[in-house]
């Protein structure tokens, strides 16, 4: 398997917040069965952020089609070399 990082730019128009139920409910779903490691967004710069577990960039355009507000982004998919963070790491030992 495979990580890679999706970079979406989307538009905002009056009828975007409709589709938010109903694409948070496909991400928590992706994210609970491991193929989102992360998710991001920003209104501000209408920018999205996701890391993808996949065995291809067709799969990741096929697991990003799912979604209600697909019609409204524009994305690049980049193969990631490396993905590590504090989440990755064993927990730090607590002495009592």
């Amino acid at each position: 398997m495979k990580v890679y990082q999706a970079n979406i730019e989307f538009n905002y128009p009056e009828d975007f917040m409709k589709y938010i139920p109903e694409h948070r409910t496909l991400i928590n779903m992706l994210i609970n069965t491991n193929v989102i490691e992360s998710y991001a967004v920003s209104l501000e710069s209408r920018r999205s952020w996701i890391v993808i577990n996949a065995g291809s960039k067709e799969e990741v355009m096929e697991i990003l089609s799912r979604s209600p507000l697909y019609k409204f982004w524009t994305f690049t998919i980049d193969e990631l070399f490396l993905y590590d963070g504090q989440n990755f790491r064993l927990p730090k030992l607590q002495f009592n």
